[in-house]
C-alpha cells in the first residue's frame, strides 16, 4: 500500500492575525480540522480519493464561516448561486454544477452528474431539476442564511459593485477577513489514484449569472493521475484566463516540473504578471502535496499517512 494524503483550502486573500479575533481564530482552525479528518477517515479506510476529496467538501459547504453551501454569500437579487465541481484523476471523468439554488451540498451534486448523467456540467434550473430527479437534499433560503454574510451584501447592494468575498474596499471596516471565498480539497489514496473538488458561493453582489474559475474544468478544478490534482481559490476571471489548474498539469507533464516547482510558476509567475491574486492546492500520485498563495493568507491544511500534518492560515 502506497503512501496516501490529503489537502484542504477554505480560500485565501488578504487575511491577518492582527484582524482575526482569538475565537474566530479557533473557529476557522477547527473548521480546517472537521474537513480534513472527514477526508482521511475516508482514506484510512482504503477508500477512493474522490469519496475523500467530496467528505472533505461537504464539511466545508456545512461550515457556515466558508463561503460555499450553508456560508454562500449574496447575489446581487440576494440569493445565493453556487458552483462546484468533482474530477476523478484515475480516468478523467468530471462532474460539475453553476448557479445552483437551495442545494446543501453542491459537491455531491456534482458527484451526481459525473456518475450519473451522462455530461459533465449541469446549470441553472436544469442543474437543480436533476438534484430533485436524483434525490440530492435540498434546503430553504433560510438555511443559507447568516447575519455576516447579509451585512456584506447589503454595504454593496445599492451600488454596481462586487466583493470577491470580503476584498471589496468599501466594506473592509464591515469586514475584518478579507478573502476569496472558495473551499476544494485534493487526494491521493492507497492504490496511487488522485482526485479534486471545489464548490463556492462565488462573489458578493454578483450579477448575470456570473460563474467564476470554481467549476470550470482545468481553470479552477483538474485532476489527472499522471500529473496532479489541482483545487484553486482566487479571482476567478483570471484563473480562468490563466487555465490555472490546467497549465500546473502541463507543465508537469510537458516541462518535467514537480508538482511544487509547477505550482509556484503559475501561482507566483504566470498569475502575478496579469493581477491574478489567490492560491491553489495540489497532488500527485506519490501522495506529494503543495500549498501555493500569493495573497497574506490561505485558510489550509493537510495530512499523509507518513505523519506529517498541518493547518494553517497566514503567511
Amino acid at each position: 500500500m502506497q503512501q496516501f494524503s490529503i489537502a484542504i483550502h477554505g480560500g485565501a486573500g488578504t487575511i491577518l492575525k492582527v484582524d482575526m479575533t482569538p475565537a474566530l481564530e479557533a473557529a476557522y482552525l477547527q473548521g480546517l480540522q472537521d474537513a480534513l479528518d472527514a477526508g482521511y477517515a475516508v482514506l484510512e479506510q482504503e477508500g477512493s480519493a474522490v469519496n475523500a476529496v467530496k467528505a472533505a467538501t461537504v464539511i466545508l459547504e456545512d461550515n457556515i464561516l466558508f463561503n460555499a453551501g450553508r456560508g454562500s454569500v449574496f447575489t446581487k437579487k440576494g440569493v445565493q448561486e453556487m458552483d462546484a465541481a468533482i474530477m476523478d484523476g484515475s480516468d478523467l471523468s468530471a462532474g460539475a454544477v453553476a448557479g445552483v439554488r437551495n442545494v446543501r451540498n453542491p459537491i455531491e451534486l456534482a458527484m451526481e452528474v459525473m456518475h450519473n448523467s451522462n455530461h459533465v456540467f449541469l446549470c441553472g434550473k436544469g442543474a437543480n431539476d436533476f438534484a430533485i430527479k436524483q434525490g440530492i437534499k435540498l434546503e430553504p433560503e433560510e438555511y443559507f442564511y447568516s447575519q455576516f454574510r447579509y451585512d456584506q451584501w447589503k454595504a454593496v447592494r445599492d451600488s454596481d459593485g462586487y466583493s470577491l468575498d470580503h476584498t471589496n474596499h468599501q466594506i473592509e471596516e464591515l469586514m475584518k477577513d478579507k478573502k476569496f471565498g472558495t473551499v476544494g480539497a485534493v487526494a491521493c489514496d492507497s492504490k496511487g489514484n488522485i482526485a479534486a473538488a471545489t464548490s463556492t458561493g462565488g462573489m458578493t453582489n454578483k450579477k448575470y449569472g456570473r460563474v467564476g474559475d470554481s467549476p470550470i474544468i482545468g481553470s479552477g478544478t483538474y485532476a489527472n493521475n499522471h500529473t496532479c490534482a489541482i483545487s484553486c481559490t482566487g479571482h476567478g476571471e483570471l484563473f480562468i484566463r490563466s487555465v490555472a489548474a490546467y497549465d500546473v498539469s502541463c507543465l508537469m507533464e510537458y516541462k518535467g516540473m514537480s508538482l511544487q516547482e509547477a505550482m509556484d510558476e503559475v501561482v507566483n509567475k504566470k498569475l502575478m504578471l496579469i493581477g491574478g491574486e489567490g492560491g491553489m492546492i495540489g497532488i500527485d500520485a506519490h501522495g506529494n502535496y503543495a500549498l501555493v498563495f500569493n495573497s497574506a493568507g490561505m485558510y489550509r491544511a493537510a495530512r499523509k499517512s507518513d505523519g506529517t500534518h498541518e493547518v494553517s492560515i497566514y503567511k
